[in-house]
């Protein structure tokens, strides 16, 4: 079963976790020839406050 896991800085809609997970799906079905029920997908919504890009905070942007 391939295994998803996918982390954002922020939140998503819950429209975008829809069509990120059904495109994820896809690309997983049809590259590793696996039917789209054994794709599982995780969306983790990290808090700004938590994520830091070079040396500063997301959240202090």
């Amino acid at each position: 079963m391939p295994y998803v896991n996918i982390r954002v800085a922020g939140q998503l809609s819950k429209e975008q976790k829809a069509n990120i997970s059904r495109g994820v799906t896809e690309v997983i079905s049809r590259e590793a020839n696996k039917p789209p029920e054994a794709v599982l997908i995780i969306i983790d919504e990290v808090s700004r406050e938590n994520v830091a890009k070079a040396g500063k905070l997301v959240s202090e942007g």
